[in-house]
């Protein structure tokens, strides 16, 4: 990429149907984005009345924008799964889903309704159901998109098969790039099946540096030492529409790529305008994101239909 991409530079959205999770932060500045391109746009939040919220500033922002909200906990799965089912009577197809919301080191071990500790549950596991309840409208677009969100956190991630819910160990960081690593796996698995088994999606991953969202505030809270310094150094993190390009790019660009990893092009990937992002080596071992895709399977209780057999670590 050799020119600093912005959102000037999205093409035309319309005709397109595009979803996405989480009410604030990058969540708003994708939703705004695309409906200021045409976008068919639905958000996809917990709560209403920040759902309201953003659709009015947005349609504040752009009058004739199409933009609506739709209710999912993405702590609950039966909720994911109503969710995908009123999609599925509402909707022709889908053609962007970005997988976006998330939490980020509570400072306690907790739970999500379905036992499953609440960052691997809400930030990759919900998004990993979503997707399958998802896939059969995505498949109806004739250029399907799914964005996946990950994290510079992922640098540090493990996935620990033998702990996976963080019920023996919960460090608030490390299950936080557990969670964001599985989420840039999945970007990668799930273009792998989609070419074995024909499903035409085009799956990316993204992240957004370190921007200026709410998650540090809300998750381990705002006197806790990463509130701190997101109160007091505010300045050397970037200003959410920043951080949101890198999903935008990924979810609408020609030049976006499959299997590919997109972020910030500053130093040490904080900061700057989109391009490609550095993979963390955990992210390419197959043998390991397969295994993690049949237990992910179990765990949310669904099937993405047929899957290719599971392929070694190159």
């Amino acid at each position: 990429m050799t020119k600093r991409w912005t959102t000037e530079d999205i093409p035309s959205q319309r005709g397109r149907t595009i979803v996405v999770t989480g009410t604030g932060g990058l969540g708003f500045e994708d939703a705004l984005a695309l409906a200021l391109a045409g976008g068919d746009v639905i958000i996809a939040g917990r709560d209403p009345k920040k759902g309201a919220a953003a659709v009015a500033s947005i349609k504040n922002a752009y009058g004739l924008a199409t933009v609506s909200f739709e209710p999912v906990d993405l702590a609950n799965l039966a909720s994911v799964e109503a969710f995908g089912s009123r999609l599925a009577a509402q909707r022709n197809k889908i053609d962007v889903l970005i997988n976006n919301a998330g939490v980020m080191t509570p400072p306690r071990r907790e739970v999500t309704r379905d036992g499953f500790e609440l960052q691997f549950g809400v930030n990759y596991l919900a998004h990993f159901a979503l997707t399958a309840h998802l896939l059969p409208l995505l498949r109806k677009s004739s250029a399907p998109r799914v964005v996946t969100l990950s994290s510079i956190a992922a640098r540090n991630g493990r996935i620990d098969f033998d702990d996976l819910q963080a019920e023996r160990d919960y460090k608030p960081m490390s299950v936080y790039s557990q969670s964001k690593l599985a989420c840039l796996m999945f970007a990668y698995e799930l273009q792998r099946r989609s070419d074995n088994a024909n499903w035409g999606i085009t799956s990316i991953a993204a992240h957004p540096g370190v921007s200026r969202t709410n998650l540090l505030h809300n998750a381990p809270g705002r006197y806790s030492v990463q509130g701190i310094a997101r109160s007091a150094l505010w300045f050397l993190f970037q200003p959410v529409a920043q951080g949101a390009l890198p999903t935008l790019f990924a979810a609408t660009s020609p030049d976006a790529r499959a299997s590919t990893y997109y972020g910030p092009t500053g130093i040490v990937e904080v900061r700057g305008f989109p391009g490609e992002a550095k993979v963390p080596p955990a992210a390419r071992e197959r043998h390991v994101a397969s295994k993690l895709w049949d237990v992910s399977e179990e765990l949310a209780g669904v099937t993405f239909g047929k899957t290719p057999n599971a392929v070694l670590v190159d």
